[in-house]
C-alpha cells in the first residue's frame, strides 16, 4: 500500500513550521546579548560605559550628576544614595557611595541594574568600578556602603546632539538575584565583593552636596 501523499505533505508542512519556529526562538535569544552589546557601544537607552582609568586631562566644564535609587518589592532592602548629587568636571574621576540595608531576617543577594538620563549621554558616562558589576549579599539586618567610581567623558562636548547637557541622573534599581552564590560562601566573600570606598589613584572624591 502506497503512502498517502496528503499525509506526506502534512508531515513536511509540520516539519517546516517547527524549523521556522525553532529558528525564530534561537534568533530571539541571540538578539538579547547582541542588543546589550549595541546599547553599550552607542549608549542606547542610557546604557553606561566601562573604563579602566579616567582621562589624563580634565576640562573646566562642570556637570552635575544626580542619583536616583529604587528597590524591587521582592527584595527586602533599603537602598539610598549617601549624597543627592555631585558636581564634577568633564574627565574627572569621582567616587560616591550608596547605603544598603537588609531589612529581613535572612541572607539575601541582590543585583543592581542602572541607566543614565538624558539617555543620549550614556555613551559618555564611564564607570571605572561599581557595586553593580557584581551581585551583593547582605546578612540578616546587615548594612553596608557600596561605591561607584565614574567620570563623564570630555568627548561629550564634541557631540552636537548632547553637548548642551550639564545635568545627568544616574539611576539604580536593585532586584533580588535569581542565581545567588552558594550559601556557604555568601558572607565570607562579602568583604571581597563589595567595592572599596577608597578612590583609585586617578579618582578625586567630590564633596557631598546637601
Amino acid at each position: 500500500m502506497k503512502p498517502d501523499p496528503r499525509n506526506r505533505r502534512k508531515v513536511l508542512t509540520a516539519t517546516i513550521a517547527l524549523t521556522v519556529v525553532a529558528g525564530m526562538v534561537g534568533f530571539a535569544f541571540a538578539m538579547v546579548p547582541l542588543y546589550r552589546y549595541i546599547c553599550k557601544a552607542i549608549g542606547v537607552a542610557g546604557t553606561t560605559q566601562t573604563a579602566t582609568a579616567a582621562p589624563k586631562a580634565t576640562l573646566d566644564v562642570p556637570v552635575t550628576v544626580r542619583f536616583d535609587t529604587n528597590v524591587d518589592p521582592q527584595l527586602p532592602w533599603d537602598f539610598k544614595p549617601n549624597q543627592k548629587s555631585v558636581t564634577v568636571k568633564l574627565g574627572e574621576a569621582t567616587t560616591v557611595s550608596f547605603h544598603a540595608h537588609n531589612l529581613s531576617k535572612q541572607t539575601v543577594t541582590g543585583q543592581a541594574t542602572f541607566n543614565v538620563t538624558p539617555e543620549k549621554v550614556g555613551a559618555y558616562f564611564d564607570k571605572i568600578q561599581c557595586f553593580c558589576f557584581n551581585q551583593q549579599t547582605l546578612a540578616p539586618g546587615q548594612q553596608t556602603d557600596m561605591a561607584v567610581t565614574f567620570f563623564v567623558d570630555p568627548a561629550l562636548l564634541k557631540d552636537t546632539t548632547a553637548n548642551e547637557v550639564r545635568t545627568i541622573t544616574l539611576a539604580y534599581t536593585f532586584f533580588r538575584s535569581l542565581n545567588p552564590p552558594a550559601e556557604s560562601s555568601k558572607i565570607e566573600s562579602q568583604a571581597s565583593t563589595t567595592p572599596s570606598l577608597v578612590p583609585t589613584a586617578a579618582a578625586a572624591t567630590v564633596p557631598t552636596s546637601n
